[in-house]
């Protein structure tokens, strides 16, 4: 769970999944709606890899990332126990 923390701190990585919240994208339709090189939104990228938040697919030459609902289920349902002890998570 530190890495979900982690990843959902950065207003990037928050922008990157609202964007993919629309619908699947490649790494360089997200790198088109920032200001910043490549490295640094591959970067962003494998953070909310790693965290479970998203996944990718390789399509041909490119990379398709897709939002992973499930983790930031199993926070909501974490954070809802630990705010309401004996009802959830």
């Amino acid at each position: 769970m530190p890495d979900v923390f982690r990843a959902l701190a950065d207003p990037t990585r928050r922008e990157i999944l609202r964007l993919l919240g629309e619908g699947d994208k490649t790494a360089g339709e997200i790198a088109e709606q920032f200001d910043m090189t490549f490295p640094s939104v591959s970067h962003h990228l494998a953070v909310l890899k790693k965290a479970g938040l998203i996944t990718d697919e390789r399509e041909g030459q490119y990379i398709r990332y897709h939002l992973d609902a499930t983790v930031v289920e199993d926070l909501i349902a974490r954070l809802y126990g630990w705010i309401n002890p004996g009802r959830g998570g």
